[in-house]
């Protein structure tokens, strides 16, 4: 079996014991077999073999994927995901070898944290995402629904009438509601229908798109609890450049899927991690990327906790505003 395939294997079932050490397996793979973080590592002055625990290893500036094709190896790729972007903006793109293995780790994060999307009526408010090409996002909701037994699950762009019948059908099929929504377009759809929703898992990601104002994520979350009688706002985090994704079930906490883990990076030495509980830049590692880059410094202001929990703060002044605003905490 290629090395590559060993790898994948063992990432579809990593767990809290052997992430790190398959961390490490993963940096090495790539080191040697990625031209443009070779590169990066080299300039860096980094020996690789040297490298013997995770917070040693350098990360990648999300940035590459606007300017460059990373790819671990030589393949061609199944698909490529876009940032939505703004007006004149250069968007990321992440080429996908395998499809079928974002699916797996998509499903399996899923069940991490809601149990199998099978039982859910998958219902999925995704205007800005749904008119464009390219969405990660569509197309992990996309999956959902297509795993969904029930025949109610589908997409929606404005539709609202309808989603409200949609969600009454369901609670008579008595199958679990998953709402997943562009927050802008749950604001729009919390101001026109004030119905209860506190049996639903209700889940914003997103932001506004340009549709609206910016709202600090405590308004918006109070806001949409006000009108659909929620007891809490469910969040995902991802992107285009991640595989991986990230959700909390309230209060804006987030816990990272199985194949991820959260560090932060000093503000004044990008090349430092500092310890949990201090804000400072999000690095993330995500195994998922075998075939891209799986150690990525991101743009976002953020803190993480001991038990590997962390916030969202904003954005770095200094870095390019991406299609994906994230909510100011």
């Amino acid at each position: 079996m290629l090395v590559r395939d060993q790898l994948a294997k063992k990432i579809l079932d990593v767990n809290s014991n052997t992430f790190n050490e398959l961390a490490l397996k993963v940096f090495q793979y790539q080191y040697h077999h990625n031209f443009l973080y070779k590169r990066y590592v080299d300039l860096l002055g980094i020996v690789p073999s040297k490298i013997d625990s995770i917070e040693a290893i350098p990360f990648l500036p999300i940035q590459f994927f606007k300017n460059k094709v990373l790819k671990t190896n030589d393949w061609r790729e199944e698909t490529i995901f876009t940032s939505s972007g703004t007006t004149g903006s250069t968007t990321s793109k992440h080429y996908v070898r395998s499809l079928e293995f974002y699916q797996q780790i998509t499903e399996k994060t899923f069940h991490q944290f809601y149990g199998s999307v099978k039982e859910y009526t998958v219902l999925g408010l995704l205007p800005s995402y749904l008119e464009r090409q390219g969405s990660s996002l569509v197309y992990m909701v996309d999956h959902f629904i297509q795993q969904s037994s029930s025949p109610l699950s589908g997409f929606y762009l404005n539709e609202y009438e309808q989603l409200v019948k949609t969600i009454e059908q369901a609670r008579i099929a008595k199958t679990p509601i998953l709402l997943i929504g562009v927050t802008f377009a749950l604001l729009d759809m919390a101001e026109q229908y004030s119905i209860d929703l506190s049996d639903c898992v209700v889940m914003e990601t997103g932001g506004m798109k340009g549709r609206r104002k910016e709202l600090i994520r405590s308004e918006v979350h109070r806001r949409l609890s006000n009108a659909f009688n929620l007891p809490s706002v469910h969040s995902e985090y991802g992107m285009t450049e991640l595989l991986s994704q990230g959700y909390s079930k309230g209060d804006g906490i987030f816990l990272p899927g199985y194949t991820m883990k959260i560090v932060t990076r000093e503000i004044a030495d990008p090349l430092t991690l500092q310890q949990a509980n201090r804000n400072g830049i999000i690095n993330i590692i995500d195994l998922a990327n075998l075939d891209t880059c799986s150690f990525l410094a991101t743009d976002d202001l953020g803190m993480v906790y001991n038990n590997g929990s962390f916030r969202v703060a904003g954005r770095l002044d200094s870095s390019d505003i991406r299609g994906c605003n994230l909510l100011i905490v």
